[in-house]
């Protein structure tokens, strides 16, 4: 098992930047993959981006360019640097963890952005 927990959400205005951490209860090195979803008000949670304890990385569309996951094995920690932030980035964001064929979650940290 790993217990996840979200941290860096704020309000923000657009074009700021932000930076969520995700802390892992133990070591993440040989974890297969983790990333960060969201989900705003109203819609299904989304794929942000995900990394795999390989490095490979993929993003959604609508982050590529501004977006950027990376992860610090040492730290157990995973990382998303927001730049350029829109309104319609505005959601609650999930850290997740793939290992073994399950499935964890952290409990969400809000990220809103508006004047």
């Amino acid at each position: 098992q790993v217990q996840l927990v979200e941290s860096g959400g704020g309000l923000v205005q657009p074009g700021g930047s932000l930076s969520l951490s995700c802390a892992a209860s133990r070591s993440i090195f040989s974890i297969y993959a983790m990333g960060w979803y969201r989900q705003a008000p109203g819609s299904q949670r989304e794929l942000v981006a995900r990394m795999t304890s390989g490095g490979t990385t993929n993003y959604a569309d609508s982050v590529k360019g501004r977006f950027t996951i990376s992860r610090d094995n040492a730290k157990n920690t995973v990382y998303l640097q927001m730049n350029s932030l829109k309104p319609e980035d505005t959601a609650v964001y999930y850290c997740n963890a793939v290992d073994s064929g399950f499935i964890y979650w952290g409990q969400g940290t809000q990220v809103t952005v508006s004047s």
